[in-house]
């Protein structure tokens, strides 16, 4: 299928259609992230991303040639959407409380979880299936990020070890939702989100 093309612009008018063409490659992005949780990777075709997003098929081509770079695209969803949940989270004056409201909010999307599981944990499985290594690698950044991000609350809070700390933290978030949507038990994500901010809420500093 040939790709449709951007119509061009007249002189002086060059702002609108650049605005509008980022604006629909965002929403193929969106779409791509929302899409893919949904059907998974292998399911998942350039029709239904752009039937998804309202943009004609042919035209998907003239911003991403290859579902591959949907796939990056939708991780690049992952990554924003969470730099805006952490960035909201830094409002907060405490690191263990920032840490709390993030496990709340995993427990409020305990129905997506377990019909769907985690949307970056369960693209990262699948696509470390595929035999090329290149867009998991892409998936573990997401995942990187958030350990990161949770380092430092544990770093602030000035417990020992906070890289494994994190590790525990976000495993315990992985954990829940994968047995919630294996379980399709939504309320896994209710009882073990309870557990996880009791864990938080026993860490100690030093004394003194």
């Amino acid at each position: 299928m040939k790709p449709e093309s951007e119509p061009k612009p007249k002189q002086g008018q060059e702002s609108k259609p650049r605005a509008r063409g980022a604006d629909k490659r965002r929403r193929l992005a969106a779409a791509a992230a929302r899409v893919l949780h949904e059907q998974g990777a292998e399911r998942t075709t350039l029709a239904d991303i752009a039937r998804a997003a309202d943009v004609p098929v042919g035209n998907v081509y003239y911003y991403f040639k290859t579902k591959d770079e949907l796939i990056r695209a939708a991780l690049g969803e992952h990554r924003v959407r969470l730099d805006e949940i952490t960035a909201e989270l830094e409002e907060l004056p405490d690191p263990r409380e920032r840490l709390k409201a993030l496990v709340a909010a995993w427990v409020d999307q305990r129905e997506v979880a377990a019909r769907l599981g985690c949307p970056t944990g369960t693209l990262a499985v699948e696509l470390d299936k595929r035999a090329d290594g290149v867009l998991d690698a892409e998936a573990a950044t997401v995942i990187r990020r958030l350990l990161d991000w949770a380092a430092d609350q544990f770093r602030a809070l000035a417990l020992p070890d906070p890289d494994g700390l994190a590790v525990t933290f976000v495993s315990g978030y992985q954990g829940m939702s994968l047995l919630a949507n294996a379980l399709r038990e939504p309320e896994i994500m209710t009882r073990e989100g309870a557990r996880l901010t009791a864990w938080l809420d026993s860490l100690e500093g030093p004394a003194g």
